[in-house]
């Protein structure tokens, strides 16, 4: 009765256990430097050059669409300037005319 109610660990559950118990013994961890070789350092290496070309083209771009807005608001501010200036010519005209 006790022996049907404990589990059985089949044949591949052994080997298993037995593998799994063995490779941890024989598992040594390397530093970092032997596991990221050369290759893969250098790989690593241009993916963050390409990702911060990639932003440097990003905030180029952005520094650019700034410089657009504030041409944009200068020729705003500017014709407005304009209009102000032209404004104050015609009531000037008009004050004239109403002062005869």
């Amino acid at each position: 009765n006790e022996a049907s109610e404990t589990p059985q660990l089949s044949s591949l559950d052994k080997t298993d256990l037995a593998f799994s118990e063995g490779s941890q013994s024989l598992y040594k961890p390397e530093p970092l430097e032997n596991v990221l070789n050369g290759d893969v350092l250098n790989t690593l290496k241009v993916t963050i050059f390409f990702q911060l070309s990639e932003r440097a083209a990003m905030d180029a771009s952005y520094v650019q669409e700034l410089d657009g807005i504030l041409k944009e608001a200068r020729t705003i501010e500017n014709h407005l300037k304009q209009k102000r200036e032209s404004l104050k010519q015609r009531f000037t005209v008009i004050a004239n005319t109403l002062q005869s």
